[in-house]
């Protein structure tokens, strides 16, 4: 058996959240994801305290392609703290937090509509 980091190579809407994971493409990720130009990513954050500058390296490297980033942060809205604020802000790349639910619909909205958006949605049960 081959174990691989969990990555589907493209943009896709997601089609449901909760339980602990996400739908999208025919497909069930277990987690939180990250949905980036590059496609869709496992996402090894289980909380808004996980969310440090390390965390969004990923984002980063594809910051030319993102103009917009959703972040789910769990059931509630959560605020961004003044570091990822800046590190956002130095990268060209408009942050928006809000509830998973949130972020998951807004997403779905921004890809139909062929946008520069992406998403780091933290799993909710």
């Amino acid at each position: 058996m081959e174990i691989r980091k969990a990555h589907f190579p493209g943009r896709a809407p997601v089609d449901s959240y909760g339980g602990g994971g996400f739908r999208f493409a025919g497909m069930s990720h277990h987690g939180s994801i990250l949905c980036l130009p590059s496609g869709i990513h496992g996402w090894d954050v289980t909380s808004i305290a996980d969310l440090t500058p390390g965390a969004f390296a990923r984002v980063l490297e594809q910051a030319g392609d993102i103009e917009v980033l959703l972040i789910g942060t769990g059931v509630e809205l959560k605020p961004l703290g003044s570091e990822l604020r800046t590190l956002f802000r130095e990268a060209g790349i408009k942050a928006e937090p809000m509830s998973t639910g949130a972020a998951v619909r807004t997403l779905n909205v921004l890809l139909s509509e062929d946008r520069a958006a992406a998403a780091a949605l933290i799993a909710v049960d």
